[in-house]
This record gives C-alpha cells, sequence and structure tokens, in this order.
C-alpha cells in the first residue's frame, strides 16, 4: 500500500484543480455555448440549473476525497459505495442529470457520461480489492475518474 500513497496525494492534486478553473463561476443564465477566452466553450445555464450543477460538481470534488480517504483506511467497499451513489451511472437521477444535460453541448455531455461510467468502473474495481488484494486496478480506475473531471473543466465552462 505504499506504492499507493503519493498516487493518492498526487489524485487530490488533481481532483483539487478541477475547481481552480478561471471562470468557472462568471457569467449570466442563457442558452447557447459559445468560445470564452482561453479557449474554453462558456455554456449558459438558467440560474437554478447552473447554481446546481455547480453544486453538483463541488459535491463530487467532495466525494473524490472521501472515496481517497477510505482508499487510505482500506476500506474498498466504502470507495466503492461512495463511488456508485455519488459519482457513478446510479447517481444520475439524484443530481438531475436529465434536466441539466438539455444544457450541455454535445460533448460536455459525452465527457460528464465518460465520468459517470468511470466511477462505476471504479466502484466495481474498488469492490473487487477484497477479493483479489490488488489495488492498482482501482487506482487507475479512479484516475480516469479525475481525468474526466480535468477534460471538462479545461474544454468548458459555465456562464
Amino acid at each position: 500500500m505504499r506504492l499507493a500513497t503519493p498516487l493518492l496525494a498526487t489524485l487530490g492534486i488533481l481532483a483539487a484543480s478541477c475547481t481552480t478553473a478561471p471562470g468557472l463561476h462568471e457569467g449570466h443564465a442563457g442558452h447557447a455555448p459559445h468560445a470564452a477566452p482561453g479557449g474554453r466553450v462558456a455554456v449558459d445555464f438558467p440560474e437554478p440549473l447552473r447554481a446546481h450543477t455547480l453544486a453538483n460538481m463541488r459535491d463530487h470534488l467532495l466525494a473524490l476525497g472521501e472515496i481517497q480517504q477510505a482508499l487510505a483506511d482500506g476500506a474498498y467497499d466504502r470507495a466503492a459505495h461512495t463511488a456508485e451513489t455519488r459519482l457513478g451511472m446510479t447517481s444520475l437521477a439524484a443530481h438531475g442529470a436529465h434536466d441539466v444535460a438539455k444544457f450541455m453541448p454535445e460533448g460536455m455531455q459525452a465527457i460528464g457520461t465518460g465520468m459517470h461510467r468511470a466511477a462505476s468502473r471504479f466502484a466495481t474495481e474498488a469492490a473487487n480489492v477484497g477479493a483479489t488484494g490488488e489495488v492498482k486496478p482501482a487506482l487507475a480506475a479512479l484516475a480516469d475518474v479525475t481525468r474526466q473531471c480535468a477534460a471538462c473543466h479545461a474544454a468548458y465552462r459555465m456562464r
């Protein structure tokens, strides 16, 4: 498990960087995406959905921290449960994904779906650690989750 500790720290840094993307909290509500300074696409959401989506993203970061702590504690089933219920495919209804998806450009939708699928894959891999004793597949799957966050925040910003 000693090898996993630097990786967990790196994942924590990557997850934290998802919230520091410039311009994430700027702008006014509308509907159409358009080019923004820095090459990111500005996506306009109606204000209630914008606030809801930003709260969901912050909860995603909290969930990533809880998952990392569970991995550090050797609580792989807890990590799997947190990932699936807060980030995975089964979390979509709780997040109101259907309501917000219609305001997202197709690429943003694809990245979001990729993140939710990656979280479900991580949940499976984390649950498998108890049986296999191999944590590396779970860590690799978790890295894919944070790569999806970084890709979305690099390509899009909410207004």
